[in-house]
């Protein structure tokens, strides 16, 4: 399975592991389909919303 990075777009992340959007959501990126999702990196996401990148990180790696 790819690794997950923070320069991933959402539908990158989407498309390689779709388990990740019950964690995306449960932070608060409720608009996965939406086309600036479709472009946006994790990072450029996570900042957007006022999210701790890392902490992100963990939960995504908790999926492993």
């Amino acid at each position: 399975m790819a690794e997950i990075t923070k320069d991933m777009t959402i539908g990158e992340i989407l498309s390689t592991k779709p388990e990740v959007a019950p964690v995306l959501m449960d932070a608060g990126m409720h608009c996965l389909g939406c086309p600036s999702a479709q472009g946006e990196t994790l990072e450029e996401a996570a900042m957007v919303h006022g999210m701790d990148i890392d902490a992100l990180m963990d939960k995504i790696a908790a999926l492993s």
